[in-house]
């Protein structure tokens, strides 16, 4: 006998059903992966990472279309939302990426009900401790190896058990060096004893890089471990093929792999939670929110960074307060000084010198969203009516938000509302990061960001508004790029040099003598609009003068438009193996963007890893 199924249990359903058509479209780009690495098709490469990104939101659409009116806010309440949580709870429970079903149950919730107040009651918010446990899946998530002494054997076996379907260059002198790198830095394994390895089976692609993700046990000693892997193929004879690229053994090194800078991994996971779970084994430092969206999971993401933000805020006092830094024209910044993340919202008005709209800046943080951040700019997150307790907001930033944001901005007398805003790491201005440096420090901090500049116009992308107070230093030394009002892909621009003079007097005069095309830029103005002359101006000539000539910039153009796509190593070139015998050609192998921390210009080896 039939029976029929309750309104909460149907519109239950067809959320799940968007999900799971999500995550069967959100899998089926990710397992090419693999076919486009061997293939070396790194525009297809950049395009699927694009793709996935863009997925999420056309899975929610489409599933809030198939609801229709079954979830018209004029025929229910919120009460009716209690009944469908209990049934989709049902529905995933047991699943192994129930976590990831919580994010999209939310997602439909927000979008019909904007305005509301998410709470556990109608939303899957806090993991409460009366909640059922959540299944623990054991699921052949790892290899083990060992436990035995020969550690080559070990990395042979895991690079064999990859199971890359193109050949090796030279898989012995790969072998070779990755002994030698890591009995070089750990003293305990210059000696035979029992080594233990334990990696993951799915492989982390990004780029036109490759990773093997896991751990080296020896004795109780535990070390991180990730193999980058390249796939070269070359045009001028030489062999192609796969090399291992570097070995990284310290969290800190690999925390920059995962850094919130970079584009999200592809891999091939049926126990996200699980996998995050392990990541964290190697990465105490990172949060579950950061690792999620590290993986592709960005929406989800979002998810454990509110849980997240909630848990910090029940065990923390402080008050949120202006951000430190300049003030922007275009966004307001406010920060709680516990907590490593800045709040960005739009203001209602830009300084006469913008010409930007409130809209052009929405699609300009969507680009660098979808765009590849090659490690120079920062991720951010996307919230609407965003609720934060008014008690802990400073009089201060009160004062301030109701003065520029007023528009996005609702206060009561328990909270402050925002309908519209965006959340980054927190970091060091450069210009306030630059106050009392050493001479030393100083070469290092400019030399990185005319590194950081080059870097992001190899992606394709003019950061526009290049002033030391729209780039910040990370805690591992990084500039990075995050004040994204401007930005624009590098070949709209038309780079000039600017036309001689026709009199002596057209130097004096308010206005230029020439024509000045809206999209033109002239390279020779920003040595003196990024600097007054002085100190810091030589040192950055004497790493980047190109950058104020229009022929640097118009090659970069042409190397866009010839579809090349450069290498971007998430680790220091000093890190990168010698290539020897595996014949890469010189061009492939010291080319791309590298990360080391600084440019290792004038450092010695032994400087450099004292930053460690």
């Amino acid at each position: 006998m039939r029976t029929e199924s309750s309104p909460a249990s149907t519109i239950a359903r067809l959320i799940l059903d968007g999900f799971e058509a999500y995550r069967l479209q959100f899998n089926h780009i990710t397992q090419g992966a693999m076919a486009r690495f061997e293939g070396a098709d790194w525009q297809a490469t950049q395009l699927a990472a694009t793709q996935r990104i863009k997925l999420y939101n056309i899975a929610a659409r489409m599933t809030l279309e198939s609801l229709g009116e079954l979830i018209d806010p004029l025929r229910m309440s919120l009460a009716d939302w209690s009944s469908i949580k209990e049934a989709y709870a049902g529905l995933i429970r047991g699943r192994p990426d129930s976590d990831l079903a919580e994010t999209v149950f939310n997602t439909v919730f927000r979008r019909t009900w904007r305005g509301q107040h998410l709470h556990d009651e109608v939303a899957f918010v806090q993991v409460s401790e009366s909640d059922p446990p959540r299944p623990q899946f054991a699921p052949q998530l790892t290899r083990s190896y060992g436990p035995a002494s020969d550690l080559g054997g070990l990395l042979r076996r895991v690079l064999d058990d990859a199971g890359f379907r193109i050949p090796w260059l030279n898989q012995a002198e790969c072998l070779q060096q990755m002994v030698a790198a890591l009995q070089t830095s750990i003293p305990l394994l210059r000696r035979p004893q029992a080594l233990r390895l334990e990696m993951l089976k799915p492989i982390f692609y990004r780029n036109k890089g490759a990773y093997l993700i896991g751990k080296l046990q020896v004795d109780e000693h535990l070390f991180p471990l990730a193999i980058p892997i390249h796939n070269i193929q070359q045009s001028d004879g030489a062999p192609s093929g796969l090399y291992v690229d570097a070995l990284i053994w310290t969290d800190s090194e690999l925390s920059m792999i995962f850094s919130f800078t970079r584009a999200y991994f592809m891999l091939d996971t049926s126990y996200p939670n699980e996998l995050v779970s392990f990541l964290q084994e190697l990465l105490p430092n990172k949060k579950r929110w950061e690792l999620y969206t590290a993986i592709g999971y960005y929406k989800h993401g979002k998810t454990e960074f509110y849980r997240g933000f909630l848990h910090h805020l029940e065990h923390s006092a402080d008050q949120f307060v202006v951000a430190q830094g300049i003030k922007g024209l275009v966004m307001t910044v406010f920060t709680l000084e516990s907590y490593d993340v800045v709040f960005k919202i739009i203001r209602d008005k830009f300084s006469p010198t913008k010409s930007v709209t409130r809209e052009q800046v929405k699609e300009a943080y969507y680009l660098v969203k979808t765009h590849d951040r090659v490690g120079r700019m920062a991720d951010t997150q996307e919230f609407s009516n965003f609720i934060f307790p008014r008690e802990r907001f400073s009089a201060a930033l009160l004062a301030e938000l109701v003065k520029v944001a007023a528009s996005s901005v609702t206060l009561t007398d328990e909270h402050v509302i925002v309908s519209h805003l965006y959340t980054e790491r927190r970091m060091t201005p450069l210009n306030i990061y630059l106050k009392d440096k050493s001479e030393f420090e100083l070469r290092q901090v400019l030399d990185e960001y005319g590194n950081a500049i080059k870097q992001l116009a190899a992606a394709n992308i003019f950061p526009g508004d290049m002033l030391l107070k729209n780039f910040g230093v990370t805690r591992h030394g990084r500039v990075v790029f995050y004040d994204y009002d401007e930005i624009c892909y590098l070949t709209d621009v038309v780079f000039r040099r600017i036309p001689p003079p026709r009199y002596p007097e057209d130097l004096l005069a308010s206005e230029p003598w020439y024509e000045v095309g809206s999209n033109d830029v002239f390279p020779e103005e920003f040595k003196n609009f990024l600097f007054s002359a002085g100190h810091l101006q030589d040192i950055f000539c004497e790493f980047h003068a190109d950058l104020f000539t229009p022929e640097y910039w118009e090659e970069l153009q042409h190397n866009i438009r010839q579809k090349q796509v450069l290498d971007v190593y998430p680790y220091r070139r000093a890190r990168r193996f010698h290539r020897g015998s595996l014949k890469v050609s010189q061009a492939n192998a010291d080319s791309g963007l590298d990360n080391s921390e600084f440019n290792e210009k004038g450092l010695t080896e032994k400087e450099l890893t004292r930053k460690d």
